[in-house]
């Protein structure tokens, strides 16, 4: 109905105002207030921009209703117009404007009365204080605009398994230990803020601009449920390390150290994990708790942006950006630098503390978390199989039986397959030479690691009589054992299916029902069932094996960790869980924002979608810490993948992020979407600080950091275009009135990258609008996403209306400064500091690019 239409929001204008002296013009405002149809009092909400020294102002800012104050025809508005003298007041508060400011009069009129009228306009005679003079007019204007899309994200599910293993079925994922699931139950935006403009055209036409920023509850739900795991995984960890038996005294003391480690990791993630279950009704951290213990692991003023446009010459668009602090560790702090220079320290002290211990590389180590995985994932499967496969034979059904014997080859080969990785034969010699007991011939405990020998002197052992020695053999025989169980029960089926169909004869239609009588249905099982026993008991055997092995090689790997390992571990986790927030909420806006286009959606699961964050650090002093911590947050992602439904695949490499969707929604996706397929995220990161400490460190320190980001990632990117144009036809990708090829971009982007320009920020720019033309989700981080970070949204978001839209070049820096001092990202900084000035003071100022610096009476050095 006309009603909902409305839409509540509408554009101001006044006529022929008086200002209080003769010889000037007013500085016109117009304050806002609804009468509460409960109370019947005035609730003030909103007020315009100050449109200086003019008796007809036209105001970009328009008005919209609080949610508490939903429009209705019976709705009534008071509009009340001030002379702001002085407009630097405006950098204290704008609401004690209205102490220095001069009543001018004010009018009230009902949303009815605008709906009703013929030209959608409303023009009000303002009347003064005593009600009596006329002080001029002011018109109210009915700007129709095109539904937002806001749907509620109900009921998310993000399944991220441990050790990077997707689940292939609910009976794995019940029964493997290792399993992660997370549930985001009724996972929506929340406390929208919502700015109207109306700027003019270059054919002096009218555009609508809605500006609506709103919080996600993903920003709390995603990490408390990601520690959860983290808890989880390292309880189990511990119980393997109890599980490894008897150990030499040198041994035990280091399973009993790491455990203690592991133990104070779980202690400290409980604690983390009880204080943000204290957190009620917050849906985003402020920037001013960034260092806060209890909340390091939510991401820092995590909003999402949507600015829709209406305009005469182009249908509704919509452009969408997450804004988020850099993810970084702040309570940990940046003395020693971030994630990307102490890990690196890290591998390199790491080789000296090998003397305790048999040294793994990283490769080795994600090799043995890699086979316990599948190990977790295969051995509840084959058993299930073996079930079924019995369950056939039970039946007497040729068909089932085939099917589950595939299945069960199937499985069961890849369990041999993980089994003989050289790895694995090579730690269960140096588990045994662990044991109490163990002397081998040369009175020196040797273990194999890889294809090299490492030798520990024997003080590090017993003495006391060795045993037998370990037969190296004795490890392939038992993965052959289970080979060998595989194709006797093979065999056996091969067999049953041959007699059955040699017994097989035509049988006349009256007799049929007698011969299926006669068969003794228990037959196939009671054959079947001694080899089938034996393949589980088998695996059941080289499994417990091999996970004792595996287990021995990550003790090792953390006792060479301890301390350092297990705090870089944790400071990942907090960066990660930062990281992890942002994208999932990106990723689904997205989503819905595509749901209706099958070029996106085909793009989806043939290709991909870029995550393209944008960050505004710069690379001096603690900010080079934040962005070492940004830049392994932002690579780790890479290790993620969507999927709309429950994948069926046995990628073990990833972590997947599971989103169903509604059933309305749901049937509209392409089959591959429908049946699970994973869906790639391609993250990159683009740095260009733009403040004062940069001018510092391009004049005086070290810009290699930022080169060598910028650098890797525009290599990222540019493998993700050249796989899109491989399988996805390009017309698939959204229009844009600049039809700059996107290739050109790319070259003009990788220039700029090696490129030596201080604050070049047009490799920001042009890496945005590669992002957008590539469909993909854009981030826009600095320290706390709060100050920085409004200039850059606002500046693009002016760019877009200027180069697809039509913007009046005169209008430009009109609209840059109007969002900028009414818009959602003033009101970003009110919900962080409660405080309505950007944290910058004019020193700074002099040294951030010209299109980055506020306008006047909106900064002014505050904490942040």
């Amino acid at each position: 109905n006309e009603d909902s239409e409305f839409h509540s929001s509408f554009p101001l204008s006044c006529n022929d105002l008086v200002a209080s002296g003769r010889d000037r013009k007013p500085n016109a405002l117009v304050q806002v207030s609804v009468i509460d149809p409960h109370k019947q009092h005035l609730v003030s909400h909103a007020c315009t921009e100050i449109v200086e020294a003019n008796k007809d102002p036209l105001f970009l800012t328009g008005v919209t209703f609080p949610s508490e104050y939903p429009a209705s025809p019976e709705t009534l508005v008071k509009l009340t117009v001030y002379d702001a003298k002085d407009k630097s007041q405006e950098s204290v508060s704008k609401w004690l404007i209205f102490f220095c400011s001069s009543l001018l009069g004010s009018a009230t009129f009902s949303v009815g009365d605008l709906l009703k009228a013929k030209d959608e306009r409303l023009t009000l005679s303002l009347r003064s204080s005593d009600g009596v003079c006329t002080a001029g007019t002011v018109v109210v204007s009915r700007l129709k605009m095109g539904e937002m899309e806001e749907v509620d994200v109900d009921h998310i599910t993000t399944d991220i398994p441990s050790q990077k293993v997707k689940q292939q079925s609910d009976q794995a994922k019940q029964e493997s230990p290792c399993s992660r699931c997370l549930v985001c139950s009724n996972a929506r935006i929340r406390n929208p803020v919502c700015k109207v403009y109306r700027f003019q055209t270059v054919d002096s036409k009218w555009m609508l601009v809605r500006e609506q920023m709103e919080e996600c509850t993903l920003s709390f739900s995603i990490p408390k449920q990601l520690l959860s795991l983290y808890i989880q995984e390292d309880m189990s960890r511990v119980q393997d390390l109890r599980e490894l038996g008897d150990l030499s005294p040198h041994w035990d003391n280091l399973r009993k150290e790491v455990m203690t480690r592991y133990g104070e990791t779980i202690s400290s993630y409980q604690e983390t994990l009880a204080e943000l279950d204290k957190v009620t009704g917050r849906s985003f951290k402020p920037s001013c708790c960034k260092a806060q213990k209890s909340l390091e692991f939510i991401p820092i003023n995590l909003h999402t942006q949507r600015m829709r446009v209406t305009c005469p010459r182009k249908t509704d668009a919509c452009y969408d950006i997450v804004t988020v602090g850099a993810p970084a560790a702040h309570f940990q702090g940046f003395k020693c630098g971030g994630l990307q220079r102490l890990l690196s320290r890290y591998e390199g002290e790491k080789k000296s503390t090998a003397y305790q211990c048999i040294y793994y590389s990283p490769e080795h180590t994600a090799k043995a978390q890699e086979v316990l995985s599948t190990m977790s994932l295969l051995q509840p499967l084959i058993t299930s199989l073996a079930d079924q496969l019995l369950q056939a034979a039970q039946e007497r059904s040729s068909t089932g039986l085939r099917d589950a014997l595939k299945s069960l080859s199937d499985k069961t080969e890849n369990l041999v397959h993980t089994l003989k990785d050289e790895l694995v034969k090579s730690a269960l010699l140096a588990l045994h030479a662990a044991q109490p007991g163990y002397v081998s011939k040369n009175q020196k405990q040797t273990a194999v690691q890889g294809g090299e020998s490492v030798s520990f002197p024997l003080k590090h052992q017993d003495s006391i009589p060795h045993h037998k020695e370990y037969d190296e053999e004795e490890w392939d025989r038992a993965w052959a054992n289970v080979a060998k169980c595989l194709t006797c029960v093979i065999a056996m089926v091969d067999k049953l299916l041959e007699d059955d169909n040699s017994k097989q004869e035509p049988v006349p239609e009256q007799q049929l029902a007698d011969v299926i009588t006669s068969h003794n249905l228990g037959e196939w099982r009671e054959q079947l069932c001694p080899p089938v026993t034996r393949l589980k008991e088998c695996v059941m055997e080289v499994v417990e094996k091999a996970k004792k092995a595996m287990t021995f090689v990550l003790l090792q790997e953390a006792a060479c960790s301890i301390p350092q390992g297990f705090l870089l571990q944790q400071r990942r986790d907090v960066v990660f869980s930062q990281a992890l927030a942002a994208l999932a909420c990106g990723f689904i806006m997205k989503l819905y924002a595509g749901i209706q286009d099958k070029g996106f959606l085909r793009q989806l699961h043939l290709v991909g979608m870029v995550a393209q964050f944008e960050s505004l650090l710069s690379t001096y002093s603690e900010e080079i810490g934040m962005l070492e911590d940004m830049e392994t947050g932002i690579s780790d992602l890479q290790r993620v993948m969507f999927k709309i439904t429950e994948a069926k695949t046995d990628d073990l490499d990833h972590f997947t992020v599971e989103v169903p969707l509604p059933r309305l929604f749901f049937q509209n996706l392409p089959e591959e979407i429908k049946e699970g397929k994973p869906l790639r995220v391609f993250p990159v990161l683009f740095n260009v600080g733009i403040n004062e400490q940069q001018t510092i460190a391009e004049r005086f320190g070290d810009i290699s950091l930022q080169e060598r980001i910028n650098q890797k990632n525009f290599e990222i990117l540019e493998a993700y275009y050249k796989s899109l144009s491989e399988k996805v036809p390009l017309e698939c990708l959204p229009c844009f009135q600049t039809q700059t090829d996107i290739k050109e971009l790319l070259e003009t982007l990788g220039q700029n990258v090696i490129t030596k320009k201080r604050k070049n920020v047009e490799i920001l720019w042009i890496a945005g609008t590669i992002c957008r033309r590539l469909n993909g989700i854009r981030f826009t981080s600095c320290k706390s996403a709060k100050d920085r970070t409004s200039m850059s949204v606002t500046l693009e978001q002016c760019a877009l209306l200027r180069d697809e839209h039509q913007l009046n070049k005169d209008f430009f820096i009109r609209a840059l400064d109007c969002m900028r001092r009414e818009g959602c990202r003033i009101e970003n900084v009110q919900k962080n500091i409660r405080c309505r000035k950007y944290a910058f003071n004019i020193l700074q100022l002099m040294a951030f690019p010209k299109c980055y610096r506020p306008p006047e009476g909106t900064y002014g050095k505050v904490d942040s």
